[in-house]
């Protein structure tokens, strides 16, 4: 039997937890206790069913119970045998909903080198084999099969950025949009509350679920020769065809400026892509979420738990990871070459109210092994709470990928004011011990030189109040390298401020004597436009500060990034300018052991590495003047372990919820 159809014990069920009306059926049994006969909505989610609103499947699950629908989950359901998970809880009214999970399944599964990864975090006990490889195409492939008639909405990280023609890693090719190879009927894609909320009101009206083609923020296909469905309200940009892009690269690094530039857009663009013959309409997304809007979403009576059906299967290591902390927003304006976090979630940062983060944190308290730390008061990048433009007129013309790069926009307010105001009340909450930041925070928000003074004087306390209160002993920061020739293809910040923000730190923590707290930075090896000699100046220079790296990392490509293009088509979408890569498995090996010059088995490896590249004064400098005919004895290690950590911050940056919730790069 598949660990997925456990039944609990009669133990457990004597257990208030099991009681089943504090949650969305997931069995026959659970939807008979609340004397349902029929579901609406079944959704079918890669990851265990945890009840969080970092979780994206239980998010959408009680946003769609909150409209007054009867909303079942089949989590993690079997593909390989009888296909049993997909017919036990009948047919729904309205739709399938589908969703890789908080990951994308290539993502959550392999390393960059294309390994196993040593756990899937979002399955109990870390287990691996409880989701297929194109989790999404499967899914709905099965239901297609099985259930002919009823319609399919994807969505999801998965779904979300292979929305368009993009290039998958794993495969070495370009493939349509998920929804050609899939079958689905409608994509949802980004953080999906407000389109599937006006679904659902057209639904109710009595609107047939083929006729949901207008909605924002969602993708359809059309049937060959099918106009695209009139909006006046919409301006339409039309794409290289998919053949285009197979048979040309250049063009599909060409589309993908163009669905960047109107991704970034406060009022964008419709997108339409022939593939074959049909027509790929991508219409354009929702403006961004209220304070309202966000709030409510948080606010869902979650449990905050993971189903009692797992409690036997051991801990869910990303649940683990996040159950006593809070999220304070959504989106990030940083644009970084390799992150997918704007392009699921947006450019323009939706963040929540002082009242609706508090009352999480009431939330939290009342779980039954909280002993008095939040883990992280965060969000996708720490520091950006409550920051958007001065002048709004101007961010509505503007179509820079980032707020912050190639320096600070003069329109952007960084005033950390309501930021400090937050851990402020956070610490002084009754019950709260200690109230950690440990989600990655941008330092070239608070150190860059154009600020109006009222931000400037929050920039000063920031750093302070951070030291003194909300480092848990380890900050991460992450500088991503050292060179700037390689930072400015990742669309980040000079090094020069990672130096800036050490002083600053260092100061603060012999003002507060907290000499025991550490930076932990994070670095990215073999990312496009890296070579040996920048992975070399990484070395030197964080030698030099003091640093043997472990949060680090190979750059793995991952659909709807800068940097994936340039790996795919080893040209820069934006310039079209040559960009060098580092693709075979010995080419990335050789950049990311200079991340370990401090250990003998790789001392050797690279004292060759720089002599090839007549960087000997280098070698001196990092590894010490030492004959290299002793270190050369072992070659390069080819037993090295690479770094197969899986989870929120280790696996490679994805944007994970589903339609809501956490987002860590």
């Amino acid at each position: 039997m598949h660990p997925s159809a456990t039944k609990p014990t009669a133990a457990a069920r004597a257990d208030p937890t099991w009681d089943p009306c504090r949650w969305l059926p997931t069995s026959a049994d659970e939807l008979a206790a609340r004397g349902w006969d029929y579901v609406d909505v079944i959704i079918i989610s890669g990851d265990a069913y945890v009840d969080h609103p970092a979780f994206g499947t239980a998010v959408i699950g009680r946003l769609l119970e909150r409209e007054g629908l009867r909303v079942a989950i089949v989590p993690q359901p079997n593909w390989r045998d009888d296909l049993r998970d997909f017919k036990k809880l009948g047919t729904p009214r309205l739709f399938f909903g589908v969703t890789a999970g908080c990951m994308d399944s290539m993502v959550n599964r392999y390393t960059a080198a294309k390994r196993l990864r040593s756990e899937d975090a979002y399955t109990p006990g870390g287990e691996h084999g409880f989701r297929p490889d194109y989790a999404v195409t499967v899914y709905t492939q099965i239901l297609k099969k099985l259930h002919p008639d009823v319609p399919v909405m994807i969505g999801g990280i998965e779904a979300s950025l292979r929305r368009v023609t993009h290039y998958d890693y794993w495969s070495d090719t370009i493939k349509p949009s998920v929804l050609v190879e899939s079958g689905a009927d409608l994509l949802v894609y980004g953080m999906g509350e407000q389109p599937l909320s006006e679904a659902i009101r057209l639904l109710k009206r009595g609107v047939p679920f083929s006729s949901l083609k207008t909605i924002a923020q969602t993708a359809v296909q059309l049937a060959p020769g099918a106009p695209p469905p009139k909006n006046a309200n919409w301006e339409d940009h039309i794409l290289y065809s998919h053949d285009e892009c197979l048979a040309d690269r250049a063009l599909y690094a060409k589309n993908f400026k163009q669905i960047e530039v109107e991704s970034n857009r406060v009022k964008a663009r419709r997108l339409l892509q022939l593939v074959g013959d049909r027509l790929l309409v991508i219409n354009p997304p929702y403006a961004t979420m209220s304070e309202q809007q966000i709030d409510s979403s948080f606010d869902l009576p979650y449990t905050r738990l993971p189903h009692p059906r797992y409690r036997k299967r051991g801990p869910i290591p990303a649940y683990e990871m996040i159950k006593h902390s809070i999220n304070m927003h959504r989106g990030c304006f940083g644009g970084c070459s390799f992150c997918t976090i704007s392009a699921h979630q947006g450019k323009f940062v939706a963040s929540r109210s002082k009242e609706s983060i508090l009352r999480e944190v009431e939330s939290i308290k009342q779980m039954p092994d909280f002993r008095g730390t939040i883990t992280d008061i965060g969000g996708p990048s720490a520091n950006m709470y409550k920051m958007k433009g001065i002048d709004q007129s101007i961010c509505d013309a503007c179509i820079r990928p980032s707020c912050i790069w190639p320096q600070v926009c003069r329109n952007l307010d960084t005033d950390h004011s309501p930021l400090l105001d937050i851990y402020k009340s956070v610490r002084d909450t009754p019950g709260v011990k200690h109230a950690f930041v440990t989600s990655g925070i941008r330092y070239d928000l608070f150190l860059h030189e154009h600020a109006k003074p009222h931000a400037k004087e929050s920039h000063e306390k920031y750093v302070e109040e951070l030291v003194a209160h909300h480092v848990s002993g380890r900050l991460k920061v992450a500088p991503e390298h050292t060179s700037d020739e390689v930072l400015r293809v990742m669309r980040k910040p000079s090094f020069k401020y990672f130096y800036r923000f050490k002083e600053k730190f260092d100061a603060a923590k012999e003002k507060f004597g907290k000499a025991q707290f550490q930076i932990i930075p994070y670095f990215i090896s073999s990312h496009p436009g890296s070579k040996p000699q920048d992975m070399a100046d990484v070395a030197v220079k964080t030698k030099d500060l003091g640093f043997k790296l472990e949060q680090v990392q190979d750059f793995t490509p991952t659909p709807m990034t800068v940097a994936t293009e340039i790996y795919a088509t080893g040209v820069h979408p934006y310039s079209q300018q040559p960009v060098c890569v580092a693709k075979t498995p010995e080419e990335k090996q050789e950049q990311r052991s200079f991340f370990f010059w401090y250990k003998p088995e790789m001392r050797g490896a690279l004292r060759s590495t720089l002599h090839r590249l007549g960087m000997d004064q280098t070698a001196a400098k990092l590894l010490g003047g030492e004959s290299a005919k002793f270190e050369m004895i072992g070659g390069s290690d080819p037993g090295f372990r690479r770094d197969e950590r899986a989870g929120p911050r280790a696996a490679p940056r994805a944007a994970k919820p589903w339609f809501g919730g956490r987002t860590r790069r």
